[in-house]
């Protein structure tokens, strides 16, 4: 029995190779025993070999008779080619197989709790054994892609005199957006650091600091509720530079973009990428992440609609702040009435109070041609009208959005999506654009008060800074986001760099200097020492190789992800701690949330 490894991968080995002996290491993939010979197919990293056992060697083929499914076994063999007719083309080593000649058994395995590479196999199964579930071609072919993308990536930046750089984990808590992970100070009682949502603020010191070009595969975390694209902690490419405008940084980014998808998975994607103001994609599509594949558009008919008797049509036709859209469906003139139900049902989870429709079955009849509940309250000039602008024709569906702006683009997008999906209408491919010109603010009617669309460092569009004061819904701002197929997959601006602008959004955004003061000091100090301009962006790794890999959530992508309710079934966290350090933290547990257990006080 022999004390070394390996000479050679399983997935290496090919007619080349014939004649040669071998020594493999490796999983049970499977065992079959076919009339007195053992096959074994043998797995490693690089794939999976078949081994033949023949009796004629009693005691290896006794040991290769006792090996089970996922067996880590050592095998010395000789590589033949397999007899004519038992070839398998469709596996790379399918033309040649191993005599063995001797057997190791490095590690039994225990029987398992669900079968690799079953795909019936439920996600919280596959969560509680995940280091199993990692050993199936699935998750080892996305993790392998997850690893190809990094470091494509890291290669584009690094050509480019990018400085990758690390920026705190602990560090301190700052609104953006999302409620912050809190640390325990032991040195410090009752103070807490923060785990960081982004390095937002650091690389910005960064650039200050002068490194102009700095890069960071980040990780970061947000406790919020969570859903298949969201994690509590997540990995994302985190990019900054100095003395660059919009324009320079989404050329460059692009280009990245382009180039990996080519290095990896042999994709072209368009150049230049389409770029659509904010907007222009409320506009069209109802969102700021319109997914480019499905041909339907939203079109605006409020002003055709002032004066019809329908009330649901005309009230928000002359009310500021609301919107009637039409989303035309060419051949949705076939869809059912049970199935426009459905879309009922769906477009009221986004606060729609239902969802009108004209069908167009013959254009050329008028309205003797048309087919709706709603045709008798308006007019046949504007119905005329209204089938010309949409650009009807027969066989179509109109579907109608009429409320509060914000109702009718969260429902009829929705609504797009969801026709596109069960109508076949998804071209295939990748459509990236960009979106650009973001308004700077936003209302929050439960606040009561201005917010950033993005965040309080993004730099107000110059043109646009008299306003301010005045008309702050009107005041774009210089960011900008990457959509990948109706995904955002980066997003990023050009920052403020004059600490007297900076003052003057966080007063929009109702901090009072020295509120600002207490939570942004040290970014408003640094600022007064020669800021240059600066800009960056950041992208979602985690949602990117999930969309190359095909998968629809991004847990499927990441080693060791947590559940949609932020735990880790593998590790059973989070979980309690010792009374004693809890006292350590200066920490008690509030026993109006005591789940019972005694360790807690």
């Amino acid at each position: 029995m022999t004390t070394e490894h390996r000479n050679t991968l399983c997935g290496e080995l090919n007619l080349a190779a014939a004649d040669q002996e071998v020594r493999l290491c490796g999983w049970v993939q499977r065992r079959r025993d076919h009339g007195g010979v053992i096959f074994i197919d043998l797995r490693d990293r690089s794939g999976l070999v078949q081994v033949v056992f023949d009796p004629d060697r009693a005691d290896q083929f006794a040991r290769a008779e006792a090996v089970r499914s996922e067996y880590v076994l050592q095998v010395t063999g000789r590589v033949r080619a397999r007899p004519e007719g038992t070839r398998n083309k469709d596996l790379p080593t399918g033309e040649i197989e191993v005599l063995g000649l001797e057997l190791v058994i490095l590690n039994p395995s225990e029987p398992l709790p669900f079968q690799i590479d079953d795909s019936d196999t439920s996600e919280a199964i596959r969560l509680r054994y995940r280091y199993l579930d990692l050993r199936s071609e699935r998750m080892q072919r996305n993790l392998r892609l997850r690893h190809q993308f990094i470091r494509a990536l890291r290669r584009y930046l690094d050509e480019r005199d990018f400085v990758e750089m690390e920026t705190p984990v602990l560090t301190r808590s700052t609104p953006e957006g999302a409620r912050d992970y809190l640390v325990p100070s032991r040195v410090h009682p009752g103070q807490f650091f923060a785990l960081p949502q982004s390095p937002q603020l650091f690389k910005q010191l960064l650039m200050i600091s002068g490194f102009e070009r700095y890069y960071q595969i980040a990780r970061c975390f947000r406790d919020e509720d969570l859903r298949a694209d969201r994690q509590p902690e997540f990995t994302q490419l985190d990019i900054e530079m100095s003395f660059i405008d919009e324009n320079e940084i989404i050329e460059m980014m692009e280009q990245m973009m382009r180039t990996v998808f080519t290095e990896v998975l042999s994709i072209d994607l368009p150049h230049p990428f389409p770029r659509l103001t904010y907007a222009e994609a409320m506009r069209r599509f109802g969102t700021d992440r319109p997914d480019l594949r499905i041909p339907l558009e939203l079109v605006d008919v409020a002003d055709l609609m002032r004066d019809v008797e329908f009330k649901v049509f005309s009230a928000p036709a002359t009310t500021s702040g609301s919107r009637v859209a039409v989303l035309r469906v060419p051949g949705g003139g076939a869809l059912s009435r049970q199935q426009i139900d459905g879309y009922t049902d769906l477009v009221k989870q986004f606060g729609a109070g239902g969802l009108a429709y004209i069908k167009v079955n013959q254009i050329d009849k008028g309205p003797d041609g048309l087919q709706s509940p709603i045709l008798k309250f308006m007019p046949e000039a504007v119905v005329q009208e209204l089938l010309s602008r949409c650009g009807a024709a027969d066989g179509d569906i109109l579907f109608f959005g009429a409320d509060r702006a914000r109702v009718v683009n969260d429902a009829l997008s929705a609504l797009r999506i969801r026709l596109g999906h069960d109508l076949g209408l998804v071209e295939g491919g990748w459509q990236p654009l960009w979106v650009i010109e973001f308004p700077l603010l936003e209302e929050d009617p439960d606040a009561g008060r201005w917010v950033s669309l993005h965040h309080p460092f993004t730099a107000p569009h110059p043109d646009d800074l008299g306003a301010m004061d005045t008309d702050r819904g009107a005041v774009r701002s210089r960011a900008y986001d990457m959509v990948l197929n109706g995904t955002e997959i980066g997003g990023g601006s050009i920052r403020i760099h004059q600490s007297e602008v900076q003052q003057q959004v966080f007063s929009a955004l109702g901090f009072d200097e020295q509120e600002a003061k207490a939570r942004f000091g040290f970014l408003l100090d640094a600022l007064r020492f020669g800021a240059p301009p600066h800009g960056g962006i950041a992208f979602g790794i985690d949602r990117i190789v999930s969309m190359a890999a095909g998968e629809e959530s991004i847990r499927d992508v990441i080693a060791f992800p947590k559940t949609q309710k932020a735990s880790c079934l593998m590790t059973e966290a989070p979980g309690d701690v010792d009374l004693e350090q809890l006292r350590e933290l200066s920490l008690r547990i509030n026993r109006a949330h005591d789940s019972g257990n005694p360790k807690s006080g």
